[in-house]
């Protein structure tokens, strides 16, 4: 066989592969929001455009979130980011589970850790600024 023919059939091949994923889809609806976090609204709006994609039940799914395999790592993060922090669910934690979030919080936000570098190539508005930052620690000092 010569080399155009074997390009040609991995092609071919690599095409249908990528048809044929797109048949295995994941459930991208949003839970029940359990709770509405009671913050000052100036820390709920920083977390709901930097923070409520992967950590709420409020998540808004981009278009790449519906082309596998890009969908299957886009739950993935949406589903561990919940799994950690869930805003969605803030009142069902204890005190002493909200004040061990907020411990993570600033500790997250203050390495960059959080957003994610991935999440924040596609959503620039996400990054978070010195002031942003300063906010949500402050807000995250305070204890309940």
């Amino acid at each position: 066989m010569n080399k155009s023919k074997i390009i040609k059939i991995v092609i071919l091949i690599s095409a249908v592969i990528v048809i044929t994923i797109q048949f295995i889809q994941v459930d991208r609806t949003n839970p029940k929001v359990e709770s509405e976090l009671k913050a000052p609204k100036e820390v709920l709006t920083i977390l709901k455009r930097a923070c409520y994609d992967c950590h709420s039940n409020e998540t808004k799914w981009p278009w790449y979130s519906k082309i596998a395999p890009i969908s299957w790592l886009v739950f993935r993060d949406v589903d561990k980011g919940r799994e950690y922090l869930n805003f969605s669910k803030w009142d069902g934690l204890t005190k002493e589970g909200q004040n061990y979030s907020k411990n993570s919080i600033i500790e997250q936000i203050s390495k960059d850790r959080m957003p994610l570098w991935i999440y924040k190539i596609g959503h620039s508005d996400a990054k978070l600024s010195k002031s942003d930052k300063d906010i949500l620690i402050k807000w995250a000092t305070m204890k309940n």
